[in-house]
């Protein structure tokens, strides 16, 4: 049995925790510690909080999934200001060993590793995730993580991908009029800009003004601001066609939603316009149709993914 830090790093909150793995695979994931990346300068003070909040030294072992491509050399996180240099990752953290992989990856590995018991059904057959073929993983939280799993003769391969910068397509006339005004925004306008957390923002046409995008969300799925929910119910169909673009594009056989708002919205997607757009892919609607999708119901996929990850590369 080895205890390791796993960390989630995000672009509004790196998320921490304690975790014990053997035999390769996540035995236990510790109380969560949650800051906010804004009140810290980087990862390193961040990491430093975490220790101070725990009360005793660190263990020497750490994964941590970073929202963005993992490379050599230095990046800013995608959504976010901190700069991480993976080179020197394990001297600036003071740990041994150090497995750094993508955010989305880590809850892709999640997904790999996680029982049926912590999956819902939100449309299409109830059959379970297959041990065969490709699982297609969705995620809007402060951008969009697209990844694959991949299931073959017995093993799996976990593909990383920046699928939700891919454009944004328009459907119908309101769809129409929101890209013609986002792009005289941003110029190009991707998924990322409409289905994530940001993106309610950016569909939302009302009068009050919020103070942050967790104001609009409140107001949208409380039902206090009618404009706010239907910018929400947008949201629902746009999440729909974006989910099912991607699983056409994996060639999937089940598709996962998962991200930090996919089971917060799990209610309203069943009861959505979800499904329709999923499927309504023309020639291909009926194998869309066999496709199941469903959302990862763990409360911490990432932190318990970053782990599952580490144990996979040095946990026998």
């Amino acid at each position: 049995m080895s205890e390791i830090v796993a960390a989630d790093i995000g672009g509004t909150h790196a998320r921490f925790a304690l975790a014990e793995v053997a035999e390769g695979r996540v035995v236990a994931l510790g109380e969560v510690c949650t800051l906010g990346t804004s009140d810290y300068p980087d990862l390193e003070g961040a990491w430093q909080e975490f220790a101070r909040r725990i009360g005793r030294p660190l263990p020497s072992d750490a994964s941590v999934a970073v929202a963005g491509p993992v490379g050599d050399g230095p990046f800013r996180l995608t959504n976010g200001d901190w700069v991480v240099n993976f080179a020197n990752i394990r001297s600036a953290l003071g740990v041994e060993r150090c497995r750094v992989i993508n955010d989305f990856g880590a809850v892709t590995y999640a997904v790999e590793n996680l029982g049926a018991r912590h999956f819902r059904q939100l449309c299409g057959p109830e059959s379970p995730l297959p041990d065969e073929g490709v699982i297609s993983i969705v995620g809007p939280g402060t951008g969009l993580g697209v990844a694959q799993l991949v299931r073959r003769g017995g093993g799996s391969q976990i593909v990383e991908t920046e699928g939700g910068h891919i454009a944004f397509a328009s459907l119908d006339p309101v769809e129409d009029r929101t890209l013609a005004r986002l792009r005289a925004r941003f110029g190009r306008v991707s998924i990322e800009r409409i289905v994530s957390g940001p993106g309610l923002a950016n569909l939302y046409e009302g009068g009050i003004r919020y103070s942050d995008d967790k104001a609009l969300w409140d107001a949208a799925l409380s039902g206090e601001d009618d404009r706010a929910g239907e910018a929400l119910d947008r949201f629902c169909l746009a999440l729909g066609s974006v989910a099912g673009d991607i699983a056409l594009a994996h060639g999937a056989d089940a598709v996962v939603i998962a991200g930090g708002l996919g089971l917060r919205l799990a209610d309203r997607l069943s009861s959505s316009g979800f499904r329709d757009r999923f499927v309504a892919k023309g020639r291909f609607k009926e194998r869309m149709e066999a496709i199941p999708v469903k959302t990862v119901t763990h409360p911490q996929p990432g932190l318990f993914g970053a782990a599952a990850a580490f144990a996979e590369e040095f946990v026998e």
